[in-house]
């Protein structure tokens, strides 16, 4: 088989899926909040006409993301055991436990209150049918909590004896629990979340906005994305950055290539830009560099040491044996740098949208609604380019120190084979992800449905199921 091709393979469909889990967990936290809302507004007597019609107008779009974004996930659990035969074999002991719990615990639960929540508007009190929205909501994050756990540990195992069969096997799952690349990498994963989600929330009312959608429901929603989008943007780096140290620990190929550090130094500097580089040009052109900053970045101290690609080259070839241990160096700084611009771009469009709710602009503004429209992408760029960051860093590890990727490939999968099934993959995202476009659109500028002009709350709320 062929190694690369199973990678663009691997990589194609876990990019495609990575756009709806964020959406997904976003989306589903703030309904559960607007949900909440109108529950306390609602028992209070007062103000629930609109959070009531925003949970049913955001619901839809959760619910069409939710559909089309399993689809996607279910080709994911098959790809292990086609072109990654070896790598399961190896790995089953440690890795199948998380999967397991991810499909039969966490999905399950998604899916099986997500059904109730759809439909149990009518049947269900308004008590239980809220809590069946934050079921939904932490069944999304218990999902990605078990994909996190087992990713993490192919970047530092933890927990694990090698038994007879040199298989390693856990002893200690407290220890893949407490891991500190699964502890900050979850975290980041959860704010980059809130972060997609609030966005697409903020986008779909800013093009309500500009186009006579209801101006007193919409601006509400607005208004809770951006309280929503600035704290979780922040926290996102914040984690971010911490995230950094603990691969500069455990990784630190990962965080010299992210700079495109092939000598040792001390302090270190951080270049906004560069001309050139990769893994064949070790003398690029750095633009704009900032003193000390990688050292902040990749140490937490000011005079932080940061041992370059070529001394750690050498000292790997002496730990375990001769080969190429250097990640693609081109993917690594740029991605590092589009996550790091996306996500200043996304809290400056935050701000500036707070600022605008302390003027009372935020419904008038053309411009900033204009802006935030087409700011919806920036967050999919940025969970993108930090999923490529992740993921091509480790590389040529499959499982850091324990397995190269080339070793992991299944023996009796042909190229051709490999090959045909990608080229199947990429038509049946490229329609599905244009079905889910399409939907997306469709019900996000669909006018409110009316709300109601009398008190009798239970007959408007049992009629709301009908969308679904």
């Amino acid at each position: 088989m062929n190694v690369d091709l199973a990678r663009w393979q691997f990589a194609f469909t876990s990019i495609n899926h990575f756009f709806f889990v964020p959406v997904t967990i976003g989306l589903a936290f703030l309904t559960a909040l607007l949900q909440t809302a109108w529950h306390r507004s609602a028992s209070s007597g007062g103000g629930r006409e609109e959070y009531l019609r925003l949970t049913r107008f955001f619901g839809t779009l959760l619910v069409i993301n939710v559909a089309i974004g399993v689809v996607t996930g279910l080709v994911q659990e098959f790809e292990f055991g086609m072109n990654w035969s070896a790598y399961s074999r190896l790995v089953g002991n440690i890795f199948g436990a998380p999967l397991a719990m991810e499909g039969l615990a966490a999905f399950f639960l998604e899916s099986t209150f997500l059904g109730l929540w759809v439909f149990g508007w009518d049947k269900l009190s308004r008590r239980v049918h809220l809590l069946t929205i934050w079921a939904v909501c932490l069944g999304s994050v218990l999902s990605a909590a078990f994909i996190m756990a087992a990713n993490s540990w192919m970047q530092h195992p933890v927990g694990y004896v090698m038994n007879a069969h040199h298989q390693p096997q856990l002893t200690d799952i407290w220890a893949l629990l407490t891991n500190p690349v699964f502890v900050w990498g979850y975290a980041k994963v959860l704010f980059a979340s809130l972060v997609t989600g609030a966005a697409v929330m903020l986008a779909v009312s800013a093009w309500q906005l500009r186009h006579g959608g209801d101006r007193k429901v919409f601006t509400r929603s607005a208004r809770m994305a951006l309280v929503v989008l600035v704290p979780a943007i922040l926290f996102a780096m914040l984690v971010g950055d911490e995230l950094g140290v603990i691969e500069a620990r455990y990784q630190p190929m990962k965080i010299a290539a992210a700079e495109a550090q092939w000598t040792t130094c001390q302090p270190c500097s951080f270049s906004l830009f560069q001309i050139g580089g990769g893994n064949r040009d070790q003398t690029p052109t750095q633009i704009l560099a900032v003193p000390h900053l990688l050292s902040l970045l990749a140490t937490n101290h000011w005079n932080g040491k940061v041992v370059g690609l070529n001394p750690l080259q050498a000292q790997y070839s002496k730990q375990f044996g001769s080969g190429y241990y250097v990640p693609n160096v081109f993917i690594q700084y740029w991605s590092m740098r589009v996550m790091a611009y996306t996500g200043g771009l996304v809290l400056l469009l935050g701000l500036w949208g707070l600022w605008l709710i302390r003027r009372k602009r935020l419904a008038t503004s053309r411009r900033f609604l204009w802006v935030a429209i087409w700011a919806s992408v920036l967050p999919f760029a940025m969970n993108t380019a930090g999923w490529l960051l992740t993921e091509s860093g480790r590389q040529p590890w499959i499982i850091q120190g324990i397995m190269l990727t080339k070793n992991a490939v299944s023996p009796s999968v042909s190229t051709t084979s490999v090959a045909i099934s990608l080229g199947a993959f990429v038509l049946l995202y490229v329609v599905l992800g244009v079905v889910d476009l399409l939907l997306m659109l469709k019900y996000a500028r669909e006018q409110l449905p009316p709300g109601p002009e009398t008190a009798d709350f239970e007959t408007y709320v049992s009629k709301s199921a009908v969308q679904y």
